[in-house]
C-alpha cells in the first residue's frame, strides 16, 4: 500500500492525488454578482447537498494553490451573500469548462462562455438559462479553514428556489436522471458521464432488514466466483426461500441437468452452482440465485 503523509507533499502534489481519489464529484456552476453589478460565473467541484430541511447545499471556492490568492466568486459572496447554483449537463461541459478560465476581475463569463443569463426571482445574481436545474441560494455562513493556498472556504448556503426544467422531468414531475445527463469531475482534466451504461440501481437494504453478511452459509460466502457486490446482494434478503420452492426448483430442468452432469464431483458442481447464481445476481434476480446456491446441493 503507498502511504502518503500530506503534511510531507506540495500541496499542489497531495491536491492531485486527493482529487483523483475522491472522484466524482458533482458539479456547483456558481453564478454570482459583485456590490456592482459585475456578473461572475464558475464550476466548482467541492460541491454536495448536506440537508433538505432548510435546504441546504455546501461548495468550496478554496485558495489557489498556485498564489494563494481569492476567487471571484468568494468576493462577490462576501460582497452580496447570495449565490445561483446551476448544474451542469453534457451538453454544457464545454462551455461550461470555458468559463472556469482565470479571467481578470470583472470580466462577465456569460459573455466568454455564450451562455445566456436570465433573472432570478428572489436573488441579485443571473441564472444560467441552458443549465436543467438552477438553484436560488442565500449564504448562511462562510466557515475559512485556513489562510495558505489550497485551504477551503465553506460557503454554506439554503435554498430558496429551484427551478427544474420541464425536459428533464418524467410525466408524473420526478428528474429523470437519464434526460438530466449530468457531468461530473475527476481527477486531472477527467470527467464522467451520469448516463447510459454508467447508471444502475443498487436496492436500498430492506426495512425489514436484510440477512446480513454474517448469516451466509460459509460455503457460499468462501465462494471462489461470487464476489463481494454479490455477497451483499444475497445478505440484503430479508428471509431465505422456502422450502417448498426450493423443492420445486431443484426439479427444473436446467438443475437435473447439472445434478446429471456433475453430481459425481462436488467441487466442480459447486463451482458451476455459484457460476449460475453470479449470472442470475448480475441481472438483478436475487431470489433465484439463492435458490440455486441452496437447491443445488440437495
Amino acid at each position: 500500500m503507498f502511504t502518503i503523509n500530506p503534511k510531507e507533499l506540495k500541496t499542489s502534489i497531495f491536491h492531485s492525488y486527493m482529487l483523483a481519489a475522491i472522484a466524482p464529484r458533482p458539479i456547483a456552476f456558481a453564478s454570482t454578482i459583485d456590490k456592482n453589478g459585475n456578473p461572475n460565473l464558475s464550476p466548482f467541484s467541492f460541491f454536495n447537498a448536506f440537508g433538505s430541511n432548510p435546504p441546504v447545499v455546501v461548495f468550496s471556492p478554496a485558495r489557489r494553490v498556485r498564489d494563494n490568492t481569492l476567487k471571484h466568486t468568494l468576493e462577490n459572496i462576501y460582497e452580496t451573500m447570495e449565490v445561483v447554483i446551476n448544474v451542469v449537463n453534457y451538453a454544457m461541459v464545454h462551455q461550461m469548462s470555458l468559463s472556469s478560465t482565470e479571467y481578470p476581475k470583472g470580466v462577465n463569463e456569460f459573455v466568454k462562455s455564450g451562455f445566456t443569463p436570465i433573472p432570478s426571482e428572489l436573488i441579485q445574481p443571473f441564472r444560467v438559462k441552458e443549465s436543467p436545474v438552477q438553484m436560488e441560494c442565500k449564504v448562511l455562513e462562510v466557515k475559512e479553514t485556513g489562510m495558505e493556498g489550497g485551504a477551503a472556504n465553506l460557503i454554506i448556503c439554503e435554498i430558496l428556489r429551484m427551478h427544474i426544467s420541464e425536459s428533464v422531468l418524467t410525466p408524473e414531475n420526478k428528474i429523470d436522471i437519464h434526460k438530466l445527463d449530468l457531468v461530473a469531475r475527476m481527477g486531472g482534466d477527467y470527467y464522467c458521464r451520469a448516463s447510459g451504461a454508467a447508471i444502475f440501481e443498487v436496492s436500498k437494504p430492506n426495512s425489514a432488514l436484510g440477512i446480513g453478511y454474517d448469516q451466509i452459509p460459509e460455503n457460499i460466502r468462501m465462494s471462489k466466483v461470487l464476489t463481494g457486490n454479490n455477497l451483499g446482494q444475497l445478505g440484503n434478503v430479508s428471509h431465505l426461500p422456502e422450502h417448498g420452492s426450493l423443492d420445486e426448483f431443484r426439479r427444473r430442468d436446467f438443475m437435473q441437468e447439472l445434478k446429471k452432469r456433475f453430481g459425481n464431483n462436488p467441487e466442480i458442481l459447486e463451482n458451476k452452482l455459484h457460476e449460475l447464481a453470479k449470472s442470475l445476481l448480475d441481472k438483478g434476480h436475487v431470489d433465484d440465485a439463492w435458490k440455486v446456491l441452496l437447491a443445488g446441493y440437495h
